[in-house]
């Protein structure tokens, strides 16, 4: 995906919003030559994304109880969960005596949240081919909006399935064309399940068959005639597992009511938008990731009509069989969305997701891997091997109910789930070896399923999550009133933290040991899932400096690609870049990376992680985050889940918990606002905050030499915590909280400067003002290369400064320059390895120059900043 933002399109996009025009665009442009999209709001405030379609790229739209799946050709599959109705759905458009395939004609793409639209044209018409999926209903409404000069037919084609998921099976199956309604039925002999297809104006129906000379292997019909102008069309598909006459019934009320219905989905998300945490930023990219991303989060509430309501994994078309790529529930994937969802301000469905998983709980207090839709068809937890595969569910299904429990303010829950919450805790400590480490073999996976990574004893991540579990299960019995349980807990998970570190961290590396293996030696591999503990921090000076040391490895050109680190460097002996779990990048590694270098301060590193994730919302399947890409190369693997929940979830926690540093503790009635923006964000909002019952709404300007914050408190009393960061030369700060003077707490070492200040809300607004002498920073907008390429973006590999002067250790391509954004230039005294130069819009540059050694190979370089009250010199000159 191509990608810039210049200064033009962003004022555009300043004046549009201001004036409520039609819409607010912002075009994202790569380096030259790469390929093209446009996200737009429209004039409703709905989300939209337009641009030319893509063939092989993934096409959805889904709801609670049904889904429908394909690519931007148009041809889909839809389900009526857990049944698989149709597959290779496609139109014919008859015209001019030609009978021709829509997908020659697909132009272009509209994605909304509710509904996919694919513009179809030919030389005199055009069709508008809308894929439509209630939220609440099980089925679906094709729409085709016709506008013709001459005479146009559309006929459309499918091969039934009338299915079970996976791993369930229906039997013998059949079809018949009922002229009542105008529809198709499926069934099966036991009556049981059964599927409706048809329209109103459905007319010459054709039937598949087998016989001895011939056969046919598809149902199609005709949608009638459009003479000329403009006609609508529409196809309605619904399904049941409790008969034909709940799926007729379903059937009826898509074609009578089914733009009502569109109206009902669009609403429900536009509502939904409002009501959890919204923000306001400058980049129109990332607002719209944003966004977006809260929305494909939610599409991942399935309600199956055996099982109940949970988060499923993600989407993909699954062809001839019955596995639409992880349309599941699984264990972990559920709770890493809880935290998103959480942040977000969405403790309902955070707190059914929990349930849901929670209620198939082992009798030893082990929680399920994964619960497939045919579940409940099959003996799945006996008779399938996938069902508690895992041991990481376990210790994350306490954290996640810890999570929840701390920023919702919702201890009610916890007690509820006490007994479940204490047999996982058991589990747990009964997977320790003779050392006190959690197991993995012979317990259950990590994270590491498979591969030449394994076999393996414990892997840091998996150790890193039991300690952790310890330390969340020591807060749950405070929040549920155990005050010495949790003092006892408490003092369980410093062991256990410094246990991990102690048998981890290898000391001339500077690193954490992948793992422990089965001779119980370290394993040595250089590896992304090393960012799980650091994301949740450390409570000693020791194990933290340990953290960021290792976190310093990995933004390293062999670990980090511009779409997202891989999960170890490509300087593995055993490295692939299509290895599922041993060198292929998921943005979930991106969105613990990025989190975890946030709460460690590492912002530069931390802002390339969250902008690949949110640039990925926008470049493939439109508004959704793919499960996993190539090491090597910019694009997807061909196995990957398209829209994958977790991965929206990892655009929604780095903005929030990592960028905002937002922290909700509920019980405490505080919020913690920890800001690490880019250096030249001057104005945005953050509204909707939920800490327990008060709701704060968070407005930031800065001006040079100024910073101002506008904190709106409604509700409950509620307290605040500041801790903005500094830059080197900005070591005098004057803070005002309502017009009075305020002390503040200086936090300084190497790496990052912050201040922090505390302060009771009063109810309304209240305003804190910090003057800050020489105030000095640098941001970069990075960027995605263009599908199929290499990367081939900057890398701010460190960054030290003190008041007298900054350094930064960057790497970068051969014979490439880099420009980033300089906020208040005149601080500058001298530079050494790059030039400032003045752009004609009034701001100034940091270019960085990389020599040209082999242009496909990353160099190094030190940028040396001086400031001016440092003994270097005078002031540096600009280039213009």
């Amino acid at each position: 995906m191509a990608h810039s933002r210049s200064t033009s399109l962003l004022n555009i996009w300043r004046k549009l919003c201001a004036a409520a025009a039609i819409l607010a665009a912002t075009v994202m442009a790569a380096a030259a030559g790469a390929q093209t999209a446009t996200a737009i709001h429209s004039r409703d405030g709905g989300l939209l994304i337009e641009r030319p379609a893509r063939t092989w790229e993934f096409l959805c739209a889904v709801g609670k109880k049904s889904g429908v799946f394909g690519n931007e050709s148009g041809r889909v599959e839809a389900w009526v969960y857990p049944l698989k109705v149709l597959r290779d759905f496609h139109v014919t458009v008859h015209h001019d005596g030609k009978e021709i395939p829509a997908e020659t004609l697909v132009r272009t793409i509209e994605a909304r949240p509710e509904e996919t639209t694919l513009v179809l044209a030919g030389d005199t018409f055009s069709i508008r081919e809308t894929f439509f999926v209630p939220v609440d209903e099980p089925g679906a409404v094709i729409k085709f909006e016709v506008e013709t000069e001459q005479p146009l037919e559309i006929e459309v084609g499918f091969h039934r399935d009338l299915a079970l998921e996976w791993p369930a099976a229906v039997g013998g199956t059949y079809a018949n064309w009922n002229a009542g309604l105008n529809a198709f039925g499926f069934g099966e002999e036991s009556k049981k399940f059964a599927a409706v297809i048809g329209s109103p104006t459905g007319r010459e129906p054709q039937l598949e068959y087998e016989a001895n000379y011939s056969s046919a292997h598809e149902e199609s019909m005709k949608l009638g005639a459009t003479a000329k102008g403009r006609e609508t069309k529409i196809v309605a598909i619904a399904g049941s597992i409790h008969g034909q006459a709940e799926a007729e019934a379903t059937y009826k009320k898509l074609i009578t009511s089914y733009e009502a219905l569109e109206k009902e989905s669009a609403a429900y998300y536009a509502e939904y938008l409002k009501k959890t945490v919204t923000v306001e930023m400058p980049d129109a990219q990332l607002q719209a990731a944003y966004d977006w991303s809260r929305i494909s989060l939610v599409q991942g509430l399935v309600a199956n009509p055996t099982m109940g309501t949970g988060l499923v994994a993600g989407y993909r078309t699954s062809g001839e069989s019955q596995r639409p790529g992880f349309a599941w529930f699984f264990g972990r994937d559920a709770f890493w969305s809880t935290l998103a969802l959480n942040s977000e301000g969405d403790f309902a469905n955070a707190r059914t997701a929990l349930a849901f998983v929670a209620q198939f709980q082992r009798e030893d207090g082990k929680i399920p891997h994964e619960i497939a839709q045919g579940a409940s068809f099959v003996n799945w937890f006996k008779d399938y091997p996938y069902g508690f595969a895992s041991a990481d569910a376990t210790p994350l299904y306490i954290i996640a109910m810890n999570d929840y429990a701390q920023a919702s303010g919702d201890a009610g829950f916890a007690k509820e789930k006490w007994a479940s919450l204490q047999k996982a805790y058991a589990f747990l400590k009964s997977t320790y070896d003779a050392s006190g480490l959690p197991q993995n073999f012979g317990i259950g996976h990590g994270w590491v399923e498979g591969g030449p990574l394994l076999p393996v004893k414990s892997e840091f991540y998996q150790s890193g999550l039991g300690a952790e579990a310890v330390r969340s299960l020591s807060n749950l019995a405070k929040l549920t009133g155990q005050t010495e349980l949790s003092e006892t807990l408490r003092k369980e998970a410093e062991k256990q933290l410094a246990l991990v570190n102690q048998s981890f961290w290898m000391e001339e590396k500077k690193r954490f040991a992948f793992a422990i293996g089965k001779n119980d030696k370290q394993v040595d591999e250089l590896n992304i899932l090393a960012t799980v503990p650091m994301w949740f921090g450390s409570t000693t000076d020791t194990v933290a400096a340990h953290m960021e040391s290792n976190l310093r490895q990995l933004t390293n050109f062999d670990l980090q690609t511009d779409w997202g680190p891989r999960i170890i460097s490509n300087q593995s002996v055993v490295y692939s870049g299509g290895g599922y779990h041993y060198g292929s990048v998921w943005p979930l590694f991106t969105g613990w990376a990025s989190v975890a270098e946030y709460r460690h301060h590492q912002e530069f590193p931390a802002y390339l992680n969250l902008r690949a994730n949110a640039l990925l919302a926008l470049d493939g399947s439109p508004g959704h985050v793919t499960e996993v890409l190539s090491g090597d190369y910019y694009q997807p693997l061909s196995t990957a889940s398209p829209h994958q929940i977790w991965s929206a979830a990892m655009v929604i926690s780095p903005v929030l918990r990592g960028m905002f540093g937002l922290e909700r503790d509920a019980a405490n009635k505080t919020l913690t606002f920890t800001p690490h923006t880019p250096a030249n964000w001057t104005d945005y909002k953050i509204e909707n905050i939920q800490v327990g019952k008060s709701v704060i709404a968070i407005g930031y300007h800065k001006v040079p030499g100024e910073l101002t914050l506008e904190i709106t408190r409604t509700g409950d009393e509620c307290a605040f915590e500041f801790e903005p960061t500094l830059a080197g030369p900005a070591m005098e700060v004057r803070a005002e909280v309502n017009g009075r003077q305020t002390p503040v707490d200086f936090k300084f070492n190497p790496e990052h400067h912050h201040i922090q200040l505390k302060i009771a809300l009063q109810e309304g607004k209240n305003v804190v003002r910090l003057r800050v002498k020489n105030d000095f920073g640098l941001a970069y907008d990075f960027r995605l290369p263009e599908l199929g390429s290499k990367s081939s973006d900057l890398r701010v590999l460190a960054q030290t400064s003190d008041q007298y002067s900054s350094t930064l250790t960057v790497a970068g391509r051969g014979g490439a320059s880099y420009d980033l954004t300089v906020w208040n230039a005149d601080v500058i005294a001298s530079l050494e390895g790059a030039e400032l130069v003045k752009q004609a819009d009034g701001t100034t540059k940091l270019r960085i120059h990389f020599e040209t050694q082999k242009e496909e190979e990353y160099g190094r370089k030190e940028i040396a900043i001086h400031f001016r009250q440092s003994k270097v010199g005078g002031k540096v000159k600009l280039k213009e």
